[in-house]
């Protein structure tokens, strides 16, 4: 029968994903009556397949100035009240073992499914009422109560949580809800784009493009941004941990920088000349980079022979382009192979303190939904832990529904 009517919450949560389990669990655990709704028949579908299938769960630098947004502060209350020793503490707690990798990362030992079970675990503790695998039918908002249909069933709360995240892999079921519903609401978005994403390069790179699987670590510039991690040259172009990054700031038709020797001293090539004359350009870059890297890049210089046969200007000049070799991206591989959306529910309209819109009382944002894109490693997850947790506790302090 249609338009039947459930028994009231304190707050729907729209999207079972790392923000919306973590909000739902921390009001439910508060005693609130919450239900957590996502499309997808399973939940956290994002975070089983993070990290090679061992989630990247969070990372021990977070800070704000590893985020972008439009308002760069916005994320230090939530970060702030919600750091990545909160949520290690859990992680323990639970007896989910864990390791650190590069640059403050930490994965779970075993599979990222031991993080949704971990959070599926928070929110049975906290009586919370799943409802998976069906679509939002019809959502709208009167007399202080959302009304969301499932299934023919209208489920009513003074509370609504978007936490279902950007367009960034689709095939997941990731779409736009999100930011159409926060229209619908009069909220401001920001224009989303793929972030932490591989580049395509055009014909004029096509070298690069055969060089597909080599990698190697580099210094990535574009602006006054830069990392240094590695990059992987692809078929389509160019990706690995420094691509990534780059990517959330790169806009398009503009170049990215790298240094191909990232700590090389300078004037390491004449260096190298004094010290063995005889031997050939392409086995002192062997010495530094992967062969068919090396080799590429001297074709593309037209460089080659003795060191002992180049001029001191000629091996600065070679040093110079390896050290800022320009590449000129023709795009991305788009939303299909993006982590995470950059861009999203503007901030402008949200409080950092709880997540809540300013003019629309008990509308919520958390999570990737909103413009805070955090760094490759762990950034990401931080941010929907953090979010989750502050508008799940602001919803705490909020009265209870009357049943």
């Amino acid at each position: 029968m249609a338009d039947r009517k459930a028994p009231p919450f304190d707050a729907i949560i729209i999207g079972a994903g790392a923000a919306g389990m973590m909000a739902a669990a921390q009001a439910g655990q508060r005693g609130k009556r919450v239900l957590l709704v996502d499309h997808n028949a399973q939940p956290g579908r994002k975070i089983l397949i993070s990290g090679g299938g061992r989630c990247n769960f969070t990372n021990l630098h977070t800070a704000p100035d590893r985020f972008l947004s439009g308002n760069p502060h916005f994320a230090k209350s939530a970060l702030s009240r919600y750091g990545p020793r909160d949520f290690l503490d859990l992680v323990e707690a639970r007896g989910v073992a864990w390791h650190e990798k590069t640059l403050g990362q930490l994965f779970c030992d075993g599979s990222a499914r031991q993080v949704v079970d971990l959070l599926l675990d928070e929110c049975a503790r906290g009586q919370v009422v799943l409802a998976l695998g069906d679509p939002v039918e019809a959502l709208d908002h009167g007399d202080g109560l959302y009304r969301v249909t499932l299934g023919g069933r209208i489920h009513t709360a003074p509370a609504l949580v978007l936490a279902c995240g950007g367009p960034s892999i689709p095939k997941l079921g990731a779409s736009t809800f999100a930011y159409d519903t926060a229209r619908r609401f009069g909220l401001a978005i920001v224009q989303p784009r793929p972030a932490l994403v591989p580049f395509t390069l055009g014909a004029d790179e096509a070298l690069f493009r055969e060089l597909s699987g080599v990698s190697t670590e580099v210094e990535v510039r574009w602006n006054k941004v830069k990392f240094r991690e590695a990059a992987l040259f692809t078929h389509r172009g160019l990706s690995g941990p420094a691509m990534l990054q780059i990517s959330s700031y790169w806009q398009h038709r503009t170049a990215i920088q790298v240094d191909f020797v990232p700590g090389a001293a300078p004037g390491w090539l004449i260096d190298a000349k004094h010290a063995a004359p005889r031997q050939s350009l392409r086995r002192t870059l062997a010495e530094r980079l992967p062969e068919r890297l090396g080799d590429a890049l001297l074709d593309r210089l037209k460089a080659g022979g003795e060191l002992g046969a180049q001029g001191d200007k000629a091996l600065r000049q070679i040093e110079q382009a390896l050290r800022g070799w320009a590449f000129h991206p023709s795009g991305t591989e788009g939303f299909a192979k993006a982590e995470v959306t950059a861009g999203g529910i503007a901030t402008t309209g949200l409080s950092s303190q709880t997540m809540e819109a300013g003019k629309v009382p008990g509308l919520y944002a958390i999570g990737e939904a909103v413009d805070v894109t955090g760094w490759l490693g762990g950034y990401n997850f931080q941010w929907a832990w953090a979010s989750g947790a502050a508008a799940g506790r602001a919803i705490a302090g909020r009265p209870t529904t009357i049943s």
